[in-house]
């Protein structure tokens, strides 16, 4: 109550920076850390082949490797909190970005299966950590007219990261004559693939030293007088300084630290809301559409595709992907969030569907039919247009906006970490099941895409327009 009385006196809601450009930069530079989620998440992709050709394993046992950083990344998301609250988030962006290059280092030059999937937990805790810390850095930076806008460059950035990890992967294949064991620098084609990330993690470290830290980390260990200098510096001289410091501290008092025990209640242990936010995160990751940036160039690989080939369709799909995040951000407020997840579960059914049909023929020369080729091509990018331009938003839109005050926090952590376990099952699963029937494989995420319509329709609610505080 006291910071809602308090917003208007401060003028903070209506606040405007004297030098809009340096907050976008500050923004941008936070944002690093979403393209480093994105680069590490689906720079992978080109080192999948050669990892199981050079250690001679197994699919089940490749597919442990390559999710096992989604172990770190739930671990680091869980932590990074608590971190910055003690720490302040511009340490913890450093402590990631260390993180990130002594991953990227150790990836480049493993000496067994083992050290390359440790130093793949450690760049997944790195993941985690920046996936928590970009968001709420910008959220407590921008000012508050600007803050869905400036929000938004995290997610800009995954997508972003993705598309160049892609291109990287490419240029490096061209440069070794297509081969993924060819020599480059003195290192196999995919340990330079892995080790390039060291190049973005630098420049994120490098630029936590050129912006601020937090104004509300520093109200919270007493220093006001910094914090008045960058309240000044992010929103402009106009605002009420005195009136705007109260008001932060008294927010920041009033606040409900939510805890696991707040969740439970209901036939089902935990209350339906939560349940609901599950759902959505598990049908987001349900729909297989993480196959699309870990393993694309071994699906294209093993329907006959040329490796070189494969790697520069698994670009394109990037761009696809940088395509449909930016139709979200346009739409996701202006038709809502309900209608854009109905629509994109239509494409993605659509999508899905024709790509399992077109799996199910048989291979002549080691390649599918030319006609099933295309349209399998083809599905593949309609299917990540449509999650791009739908769940991949609009879940962390949702996830957001959809539980009460009192919970939010503890629900929210519940799940994102029902997110990564999804993530990780796919992932995990998705070699032995392609190995099992490709098409069927695509019929089962078919399906998921086909049940998150009715799951929409009957327990989802229309966030879009609605005041945090009316939600529950």
């Amino acid at each position: 109550m006291t910071s809602t009385a308090q917003a208007p006196q401060s003028g903070a809601r209506t606040a405007h920076p004297d030098h809009l450009g340096h907050v976008i930069f500050i923004a941008a530079a936070a944002a690093m850390g979403g393209f480093l989620f994105g680069y590490d998440s689906s720079v992978i992709n080109g080192a999948v082949e050669a990892i199981r050709d050079r250690y001679d394993v197994g699919s089940a046992a490749l597919a442990q490797v390559i999710a096992i950083a989604l172990i770190g990344c739930a671990i680091g998301a869980a932590t990074a909190g608590r971190i910055a609250d003690r720490i302040g988030r511009i340490r913890c962006m450093q402590i990631a970005a260390i993180l990130f290059t002594i991953s990227a280092v150790g990836s480049a030059l493993p000496f067994a299966l083992y050290d390359l999937a440790f130093w793949r937990v450690v760049g997944g805790f790195a993941i985690g950590m920046a996936s928590v810390i970009g968001p709420a850095y910008i959220a407590e930076v921008a000012p508050p007219a600007y803050r869905g806008r400036l929000g938004s460059f995290q997610q800009a950035a995954i997508v972003i990261g993705i598309a160049v990890s892609q291109l990287v992967n490419w240029g490096l294949l061209n440069a070794a004559d297509g081969d993924q064991r060819g020599k480059l620098m003195g290192l196999e084609a995919w340990q330079v693939m892995l080790g390039v990330m060291v190049v973005p993690a630098v420049l994120y470290g490098l630029l936590s030293f050129a912006i601020p830290e937090s104004p509300r980390f520093l109200i919270s260990v007493g220093k006001h007088e910094r914090a008045r200098e960058i309240l000044t510096e992010v929103e402009g001289k106009d605002v009420d300084l005195d009136a705007r410091v109260a008001e932060i501290e008294g927010a920041m008092k009033s606040e409900h630290r939510s805890s696991f025990k707040d969740l439970l209640g209901g036939s089902f242990f935990f209350k339906p809301i939560v349940w609901i936010g599950i759902g959505l995160s598990v049908f987001q990751q349900f729909v297989g559409i993480n196959v699309a940036f870990y393993y694309s160039s071994t699906l294209w690989q093993s329907v006959g595709v040329d490796p070189t080939d494969s790697f520069f369709y698994s670009f394109t799909t990037s761009i696809i992907n940088i395509v449909g995040t930016v139709i979200a951000m346009i739409f996701v407020d202006r038709i809502g969030r309900r209608p854009l997840a109905i629509i994109g579960s239509v494409g993605m059914v659509i999508g899905l569907a024709l790509e399992a049909w077109a799996f199910s023929y048989h291979l002549v020369d080691g390649k599918l039919p030319a006609a099933q080729g295309w349209i399998a091509l083809i599905a593949a990018h309609v299917f990540v247009l449509f999650f791009a331009l739908s769940w991949g938003v609009v879940v962390w839109v949702m996830l957001g906006e959809m539980f009460p005050n009192r919970i939010r926090a503890a629900a929210l952590g519940v799940a994102a970490a029902a997110q990564w376990i999804a993530n990780w099952a796919i992932t995990a699963s998705f070699p032995s099941l392609a190995d099992w029937n490709l098409s069927a494989t695509y019929v089962i995420y078919t399906a998921f895409a086909a049940l998150s319509i009715p799951f929409v329709l009957k327990f989802v609610k229309e966030t879009k327009g609605k005041a945090l505080e009316e939600m529950g």
